[in-house]
Formats: C-alpha cells, structure tokens, sequence
C-alpha cells in the first residue's frame, strides 16, 4: 500500500486491476473442455460479489478432490465515446473445486493464481499479496457515472482543461475527451485526424473519500482558466 502523502501521480497495476474487479459489470468465464460463460450482470457487487481469491491450498493429505483450471476475463471498457475506447483487458486464473455456477447466489472460492492487466503499455502480473495490500479506489464504482455526468452536463468546460497538458497539445485537436478517472487524477483522450494521445492530469491531493472527487475536478478546472494560452488549440 502507498501512503496517500507521497507526491503519486497514477495508480499502480495492482490498483487498476482491483479497481476493474471492483467496477466490472461483466466477466467471462473460461474453463477447460467447457463452453465460455458470459456473466453480463454481477448486480452493482463486481467480480469480487462473485468470487472470493484466497491462497492456493498446500499439497498435503487434507487437499481432497480435483482442482478445474478456470480463468475470469475482464475488460475495461472507457465510459465516455472516445476513440477506441478498449483501456484494458484483466486476467485473473485460478483453481476451482467444482464447475463454476451461476445458480447459486453464494461467492464461489477460487485458488488464486495470477492477475495479469494489459493494455498499450504491455503485460503486467500482479500477485495476490499485492492485491491484498491495497487500498481499494473510492473512485473507482462511481468512475462512469462521473465522467458521463461531465461530458453530458458540463461538456463546455473539458476543453478548459486542454490549458493543464504538459507537454502542450500540438495544433489540430479536434476532440477532447475524459478517458479515465481514479483517486490520483484525470486521463484527457486528445483526438486528433487519424490518431490521438492521452494526457495525464493529477490532482493536486489523492482522493481518499468520494467526497473528495468533486472538489479536486473543481480545483483542476479553476487552474486550467488561470492559465495563460495565447493560441487557440481546437481547430
């Protein structure tokens, strides 16, 4: 875990693979010699609703019965209509005791194996302790809501926030878009003629309640109209 007064800028592997867990509203289940199972509503819970990861047992004499590799696919799908809106894809595999089920409404047990999170960056492995030691994103179930409510209610002031990117944005933006929140900052998608580029803007201060995501948005905007920019950037 990483202490909120450290000057962090973005979430780990390990926090962006438990803040999808969390969020998810689908997964598919895959195991050996069976058909996928496409679980498209995990009822406001997340993944974590569904499946409890614990420790994989020790071999020993009171380890009875098969264990049926099972792998949960994920994938992190941006709110807002940005170009390519695919952020990530998660994986987490494990063992099971029995055939997963949907009929019952109890969280089924997995032997935790590995997570791996991919995404234009590479592959990543995380691991159960990493997981375990951290915090989880107050963000991170109310993300979508937030960033729809901005684009659909306050769509005007976006642009605003274009006077914040570092590096400044090359001429030619024709669409800006949030691409992400979490507690650490805001992610601009900056589209421009058959490319784009995504743009990191960190809060001043990592949110450690929701009540706190409002005014750190708030304070980003009252920056970006103090800052100075003499070229209009939006073609």
């Amino acid at each position: 875990m990483r202490p909120f007064n450290s000057r962090v800028t973005q979430p780990t592997p390990a926090e962006r693979v438990l803040s999808v867990l969390m969020a998810a509203h689908s997964m598919t289940v895959v195991s050996d010699g069976l058909d996928p199972i496409e679980i498209h509503r995990l009822d406001g819970t997340g993944a974590m609703g569904h499946i409890h990861l614990h420790e994989p047992s020790e071999a020993g004499p009171d380890r009875t019965g098969p264990r049926i590799p099972v792998r949960l696919e994920f994938t992190d799908i941006a709110p807002t209509p940005v170009r390519d809106r695919m952020r990530a894809r998660v994986t987490v595999t494990g063992l099971l005791s029995a055939p997963y089920s949907t009929e019952t409404a109890d969280s089924t047990c997995m032997e935790f194996g590995q997570a791996v999170l991919e995404d234009h960056q590479g592959r990543t492995f995380v691991t159960l302790d990493a997981l375990q030691e951290t915090e989880p994103d107050p963000i991170a179930t109310v993300e979508a809501g937030m960033l729809t409510h901005l684009v659909d209610e306050h769509g005007e002031l976006v642009p605003l926030l274009l006077r914040l990117v570092q590096p400044q944005p090359e001429k030619g933006v024709v669409r800006v878009l949030p691409l992400a929140m979490d507690r650490y900052g805001v992610t601009l998608r900056l589209e421009y003629p058959g490319t784009h580029r995504d743009a990191r803007l960190p809060f001043a201060k990592a949110v450690s309640r929701i009540d706190q995501a409002g005014p750190q948005i708030h304070a980003l905007l009252a920056a970006a109209r103090r800052a100075s920019r003499r070229n209009h950037l939006l073609a």
